[in-house]
C-alpha cells in the first residue's frame, strides 16, 4: 500500500465517523437512516451518467452488497438507538477486519504478510478495548447484539465490495450501482415496515442526511477503490482508525466523556496501524 492510497483511505475513515456522527443527530435515528439511504440514490444515478455500462455479470456482486448494506444499516441504526457513538462505533466496527483477514487469507488471492496480521490483531484489540465500557460503566447491553451483528454484515460487504469492484473493472460505476440498489432496498424496506411516518418531517432533518449520504458516498468509494489495488483486509483494517475521529466526534460534539480507557485504546489502534505500515 503506496502513502497516497493510505492517506485516502485515512480520509475515508474521516468522512466514515462523520456520517455516522450525523445519524446521531435529531429524535430519529431510523428516520435519519432513511434519510440517508434516500439521498444515496440520486447520488448514485449522477454518477452513473458518467461512467460506461457494466457487464451483467457485476449484478449478483451488486444485489449481494445491496443485501449487506441492508442488514449493516438495520442492525447499526438499532444499536444508536442504545448506545453512544464511543462505544457503538467501536464494537461495530471492531471485529470486522479481523474476520475479512482470516476470510481474505484463506479464500481470496490476496497475499498478507504476518506483520500485515500483526497490526490488524492489534487494531482489532484496541477497537475491542474501546468498546470494554459497556461493562466497565454499567451502559446498555442491549446495543451489543445489534453492534455485533453490524460488524458481521460489515465483514460480509467489505469482502462483496472488494471482490465485486474487481470484477466490474470500474470502481466509480460499482459504488454508484451498490448506492443505487443498498439506497432503495433500506429506504422501501422500512418505509413498507414502518410506514410514512418514520420520516421525519423537519426540513434541517432532511439537511443533515443529505450530507450525511455524500460523506457516505465519499468513505464508501475511497475504500473500495482502494481495495482494487491493494489488499482487501490491510484497507479493511486501516479504515477502522475511523474509530479516532468517532471517539474525538463523541467527545467534541455530543459530550461524551474521555476517558483514560478510551485514551489508551486510541493509542493501540494508532499502534495497530503502525504496524501494518512495516
Amino acid at each position: 500500500m503506496s502513502f497516497w492510497v493510505m492517506a485516502a483511505v485515512l480520509g475515508s475513515a474521516f468522512l466514515h465517523a462523520l456520517w455516522n456522527s450525523l445519524i446521531k443527530v435529531g429524535t430519529s435515528r431510523l428516520g435519519a437512516m432513511v434519510i440517508l439511504s434516500i439521498g444515496e440514490v440520486p447520488i448514485g444515478l449522477a454518477v452513473l451518467a458518467t461512467r460506461p455500462a457494466l457487464e451483467w455479470n457485476v449484478a449478483p456482486w451488486v444485489l449481494a452488497a445491496g443485501c449487506a448494506h441492508f442488514f449493516y444499516k438495520f442492525f447499526l441504526t438499532y444499536a444508536y438507538e442504545r448506545g453512544d457513538l464511543s462505544r457503538v462505533y467501536p464494537i461495530a466496527r471492531g471485529t470486522a477486519p479481523l474476520v475479512v483477514g482470516l476470510v481474505s487469507g484463506v479464500f481470496l488471492k490476496d497475499v498478507i504478510t504476518p506483520m500485515e496480521y500483526a497490526g490488524i490483531a492489534i487494531l482489532g484489540a484496541g477497537i475491542l478495548l474501546m468498546a470494554q465500557g459497556v461493562f466497565a460503566s454499567g451502559e446498555n447491553r442491549k446495543l451489543l447484539p445489534y453492534a455485533l451483528g453490524s460488524a458481521c454484515a460489515t465483514a460480509t460487504y467489505t469482502l462483496i465490495d472488494g471482490s465485486g469492484a474487481r470484477v466490474a473493472g470500474d470502481a466509480v460505476a460499482y459504488v454508484a450501482w451498490v448506492f443505487v440498489v443498498d439506497g432503495l432496498f433500506f429506504a422501501l424496506g422500512m418505509l413498507a415496515w414502518k410506514g410514512i411516518d418514520v420520516l421525519p418531517r423537519q426540513r434541517k432533518a432532511w439537511g443533515v442526511g443529505f450530507i450525511a449520504s455524500a460523506a457516505s458516498y465519499g468513505a464508501y468509494g475511497v475504500s473500495v477503490w482502494a481495495m482494487t489495488i491493494a489488499p482487501i483486509a490491510l484497507v479493511a483494517a486501516l479504515r477502522e482508525t475511523s474509530i479516532l475521529f468517532a471517539v474525538l466526534i463523541g467527545w467534541l460534539a455530543f459530550g461524551e466523556r474521555m476517558t483514560r480507557g478510551k485514551a489508551l485504546a486510541a493509542l493501540v489502534i494508532v499502534g495497530g496501524v503502525m504496524v501494518t505500515r512495516l
